[in-house]
């Protein structure tokens, strides 16, 4: 039997027509903003996602984004969700960051085998996974599958998720082999989260330690990075009409927790500029009762943010269409092409935090008060620029690296 086809015998496809436009999600997603946005400051106190936040998420559809349709999802490509997610953190990064990535999660979880997928999805069809993508111990070879043991920390979004994806090192077949790092799907269940999250930028993440022990992962729950970084899955096989599913991991996930410092930076200059479009100074170097408007400087931070910002949604954007346009060609995803979705992802974060500095810097004392938002922006984007996948000296300097033809050290 056709695998495409035994995979869907009992979850008929969405038809297309009853999936949203683009235009509408970006309507659903305007219209739940606002509240999203007043909680902004309660979601970074309480260190997580409120419920109410993934409520509203939820019933707008925008964990079906990129999911399968065989599953209920919407099925669209990875640049929708990364555009979409941008406006979302202008409103909270710690929404957004969450939000998205238990979103794009839906697309990884499409890589899996099809008993994985339906592991997740026949019991619950909303069910989500945060994950911990380090493989911060070794699995134990068990009888159809693996055991695992150990503790795995930046788990966003671990509050918020049925599920998690637990990256661990596959022992090895033979002593010449290396051990295997690869993904591993374990039900929340399965697993203790401590609340080891104390932090200044992304506060509201919620991004714990899950701790497991002796935690059976049968072998169809797994899925090793060379599988997911290549685009070679097994999910792929079982979605021959989309090969949006066969891209490399790397060119798509990074790219949605980008989205979020150039989503912070957008709400952080639209913040900005409802402030200090009225502001007046109140003495003392600058004088009073000058509008601060009329001060070139002003002037120039905010065209500096608005060209930063505006350069690094379409840096992510190009980079998406650019991967999903190959694929749709038959064609392969070349080592370069991974390489410059990883560069793209890291210089438009460092274009964020370029944007949100240029504005903090200038907020004067009421900058200070934690409960201002550029002030906010200016943490988060910082807090997404020390994500490891995200940090412009590792990527850049691998860039550079292909660039010369020297070997990329790095992860692509």
């Amino acid at each position: 039997m056709n695998v495409a086809a035994h995979a869907f015998e009992r979850i008929p496809d969405q038809p297309l027509g009853q999936r949203p436009s683009v235009a509408d999600l970006k309507l659903r997603v305007a219209s739940v903003t606002s509240q999203i946005k007043a909680r902004a400051h309660t979601t970074e106190k309480s260190g997580r996602v409120p419920a109410e936040n993934m409520l509203s998420l939820r019933e707008i559809g925008y964990f079906d984004i990129v999911k399968p349709r065989a599953f209920g999802g919407y099925e669209y490509d990875f640049d929708v969700l990364v555009d979409l997610n941008i406006d979302l953190a202008k409103a909270c990064a710690s929404t957004a960051w969450v939000g998205g990535l238990l979103a794009a999660h839906q697309w990884l979880i499409a890589s899996f085998s099809e008993q994985a997928q339906r592991d997740v999805w026949d019991i619950d069809p909303d069910a989500l996974a945060c994950g911990s993508y380090a493989p911060a111990t070794k699995a134990v070879a068990a009888k159809g599958g693996y055991t695992l043991s150990g503790r795995w920390s930046f788990a966003s979004g671990c509050d918020n998720a049925q599920w998690s994806l637990c990256a661990a090192l596959l022992p090895s077949r033979t002593d010449a082999d290396r051990p295997t790092p690869a993904f591993m799907l374990v039900p929340a269940s399965d697993y203790l989260i401590d609340d080891t999250w104390n932090v200044v930028g992304l506060s509201g993440t919620g991004s714990k330690t899950l701790q497991l022990k002796d935690v059976f992962v049968p072998e169809h729950r797994v899925l090793t990075f060379f599988e997911t970084t290549s685009g070679k899955t097994p999910g792929a096989l079982l979605y021959p009409e989309n090969p949006g599913f066969s891209i490399p991991m790397l060119c798509n996930i990074p790219s949605c927790l980008a989205s979020v410092a150039v989503g912070t930076a957008a709400g952080a200059l639209e913040d900005y500029l409802e402030v200090t479009s009225k502001r007046v100074t109140r003495g003392a170097v600058a004088g009073s009762n000058n509008r601060m408007a009329e001060f070139p400087t002003i002037q120039l931070r905010v065209a500096e943010a608005a060209a930063s910002i505006d350069a690094a949604r379409e840096i992510l954007l190009r980079d998406l269409r650019d991967r999903a346009i190959t694929v749709r060609a038959n064609k392969p995803v070349s080592i370069e092409d991974r390489i410059v979705s990883r560069r793209g992802q890291a210089f438009a974060v460092s274009l964020a935090i370029r944007a949100s500095e240029a504005l903090n810097a200038s907020t004067g004392g009421q900058g200070l008060d934690l409960a201002n938002p550029v002030q906010r922006a200016w943490r988060d984007a910082n807090a997404v620029g020390r994500h490891i996948s995200m940090n412009w000296d590792a990527v850049g300097t691998m860039y550079g690296q292909f660039a010369l033809g020297l070997a990329p050290q790095g992860q692509y």
